[in-house]
């Protein structure tokens, strides 16, 4: 599973717009989770999206140095090697920046992959994700436009946000926006379109009543009737090649009907973090109190080393993250899509 080169990855979106699928976009923040989504990837014969946040690169650089940019590269080249054991392609993407971290986090990751194009070798992230929703659509269209042109230097695709997806991540609460911030219109689409066309390639995150985090079903109301009339209003306008790469945030909690509903309008990727999240966690929970005894030294006894062990548990957590990461593929109809090799 080489990590894809920049004409490969152009390929898989390619592949994914004109098959009706899309890829699970999952984040890591450690060799563990990176482990369990290249396994699931190969076990489903899906190629994939790998992505690391600034809180998940902070994370993975340790408590003492607690760098996001650094950490992010840390995790990427561990990726690079690790992706050599595999069979279908995996993409290397960073998720959420904010306008007030371009400078800290975004910029250094450029600068690294430039410095292994100079090197001879292709870019550290496939793609990068600007999140300009924080700001006023005019003022995040203008940053927009310079990081594409940087990053179609590096040929590295850059994902752009307009409107808000709802919730919580990573430290950034949008859970007090008005109900109006949550939903793109078709001429926000159409005005991202005419902005970035023709500097260079880029997915686009457009909201549709999406939220980050865990919700009962009917809790989050989705409208991906948006992204169809958005499109429509782009190719009326422009053609049909000028239909867009979408993507998914906040997928948590969505029925599969509309999960799938939004391939048919252009989703080619789609963010999955709580639920993996669970899923990595829940065994690690279940170890612990089925072996309470052995992982704790109770009533001063000893405890059990095999239990107490971090690879005990881990292996467990690593495994349920795969098997969720399997599901979201059959989920996004990528599972046997592979173009490795072609």
């Amino acid at each position: 599973m080489p990590i894809a080169t920049p004409a490969q990855y152009e390929a898989m979106l390619d592949a994914a717009q004109e098959g009706g699928y899309a890829y699970p976009a999952i984040n890591i923040t450690s060799l563990t989770t990176a482990n369990g989504a290249l396994k699931a990837f190969a076990d489903a014969k899906s190629d994939g999206i790998i992505q690391v946040s600034t809180g998940g690169g902070q994370f993975a650089s340790g408590l003492n140095v607690a760098d996001a940019a650094f950490g992010a590269i840390v995790l990427a080249e561990a990726v690079h090697r690790l992706a050599e054991k595999y069979d279908v392609l995996v993409a290397l993407h960073t998720d959420h920046c904010h306008p007030a971290k371009v400078d800290g986090f975004l910029r250094p990751l450029l600068e690294a992959s430039r410095q292994r194009i100079a090197a001879g070798h292709g870019p550290l992230f496939q793609s990068h994700m600007f999140d300009g929703s924080v700001v006023e659509l005019s003022e995040n269209l203008k940053i927009s436009k310079e990081l594409l042109k940087e990053c179609a230097e590096l040929e590295i695709i850059l994902e752009v946000e307009a409107g808000c997806v709802g919730g919580e991540e990573d430290g950034h609460d949008t859970s007090g926006l008005p109900a109006e911030k949550l939903y793109t219109t078709p001429e926000d689409m159409l005005e991202v379109y005419e902005a970035l066309h023709g500097i260079g390639r880029f997915m686009f995150a457009a909201t549709f009543g999406n939220v980050h985090g865990a919700y009962k079903p009917g809790a989050v109301k989705l409208k991906p009737t948006i992204l169809r009339d958005g499109q429509k209003a782009v190719t009326d306008k422009h053609g049909a090649e000028a239909e867009m790469d979408l993507v998914f945030h906040g997928g948590s909690g969505s029925s599969l009907e509309e999960l799938r509903e939004t391939l048919d309008y252009g989703v080619i990727k789609m963010n999955i973090d709580t639920d993996t999240q669970y899923a990595f966690t829940r065994p690690i929970v279940t170890h612990v109190c089925e072996n309470i005894e052995g992982v704790l030294k109770i009533d001063g006894e000893v405890g059990n080393k095999k239990v107490y062990d971090p690879r005990s548990y881990l292996k467990k957590a690593e495994q349920s993250l795969c098997d969720r990461l399997m599901k979201a593929c059959d989920d996004l109809k990528s599972t046997g899509n592979t173009i490795f090799g072609a």
